[in-house]
């Protein structure tokens, strides 16, 4: 089973299949995504407003504080709006420089909804720290935002907040992985794509994957993108931020994962340039006075705090990595893999 969980981590940065678990005793726990028909529809950005406000009024009914994680994107920007001022606002930066530019426009929104804004820094120290709670939380290796939202969570705790929110699911529900979802996949060009570390690169004893894109094949060598997209990827990107707010005992919400869209996704406007188009009409109804900010993903300081990193001793790897084709979050992977095992085995 260790083999088969190895792989899986390389491959889709957590364990797909129930029942498997790196050791006896282990019980790994994924997130488990709202059905449509439990969701409430949306068609205009005024509907998800609407929606949205509805949700965040509720939660101040059991909440006193409530505080958010607010990078310097479209997403969260737009959830920040709905808390009172006062309330807390939790940025990451680094020595690294990667976080300069969503720190800055986050200030922005914090600055306009009277947010108190909190910049919570990542380092190399801070992963060697967390890495190993987050871990022992999930029972697996974890993906690099684990430990740095863990540090934001405690933070927040120690200032009061009762309820974190987040913005994660609002690329998957709006149509915003666009270089995922706009390209004419074959089958095989979509497999190599998607998977994050390909197993047999880097591990003595690899275990296919190919299983899991299986049943969404169509014909000899097609595949049905969207639908992967909603069972597999929203899977791997949401447990990270409930197993991490979960390892630090504090309650989080995300308001876009109780919406979905009422009318399919207009893939002409995605491949023409406006992913998530409802979100960018709601980001200007939000800040008109502001740009709509350029897609990034929530930035980590991996690719500078990994680059000279030799990789991975243990006998369960390859001796023969090229780690200089590898980029910062693939070097994470073999990292925590092997911190992992250092830790359990």
């Amino acid at each position: 089973m260790k083999d088969f969980c190895l792989s899986s981590y390389m491959a889709f940065r957590y364990i797909w299949k129930d029942g498997m678990d790196f050791y006896p005793g282990f019980t790994h726990r994924n997130f488990r995504p709202l059905q449509a028909e439990e969701r409430i529809p949306v068609t205009t950005a005024a509907d998800i407003d609407r929606e949205i406000q509805q949700q965040i009024d509720a939660l101040y009914q059991q909440y006193d504080s409530i505080g958010i994680l607010l990078s310097g994107g479209m997403d969260s920007a737009n959830i920040a709006s709905y808390l009172k001022p006062g309330s807390h606002a939790y940025t990451f930066i680094s020595s690294t420089g990667v976080f300069d530019d969503d720190a800055e426009r986050a200030k922005q929104y914090c600055q306009k909804f009277q947010l108190q804004h909190h910049l919570i820094d990542i380092t190399f120290d801070d992963y060697k720290k967390y890495t190993p709670i987050v871990m022992a939380s999930k029972w697996a290796p974890v993906h690099s935002i684990e430990p740095q939202i863990y540090k934001a969570a405690i933070q927040a705790k120690k200032d009061g907040v009762q309820m974190i929110l987040v913005g994660e699911s609002a690329d998957l529900i709006f149509g915003g992985m666009d270089k995922l979802i706009t390209p004419e996949w074959t089958f095989d060009t979509f497999v190599k794509r998607y998977t994050f570390l390909e197993p047999s690169l880097v591990l003595r004893h690899p275990v296919s994957q190919n299983e899991r894109f299986e049943p969404y094949r169509i014909g000899n060598n097609g595949i049905d993108v969207l639908r992967f997209m909603d069972d597999v990827f929203s899977i791997e990107s949401s447990s990270s931020y409930l197993n991490a707010f979960a390892a630090a005992q504090l309650p989080y919400y995300d308001p876009y994962a109780r919406l979905v869209m009422a009318e399919p996704l207009d893939m002409k406007r995605v491949r023409n340039g406006e992913p998530k188009y409802l979100v960018r009409e709601f980001y200007a109804m939000k800040y008109p006075e502001l740009p709509i900010p350029f897609k990034i993903p929530m930035p980590r300081p991996v690719d500078e705090i990994f680059k000279d990193w030799d990789g991975p001793s243990r006998p369960e790897f390859r001796s023969d990595i090229p780690m200089q084709t590898l980029t910062g979050n693939q070097k994470w992977q073999l990292w925590c893999a092997e911190q992992f095992l250092n830790l359990f085995d």
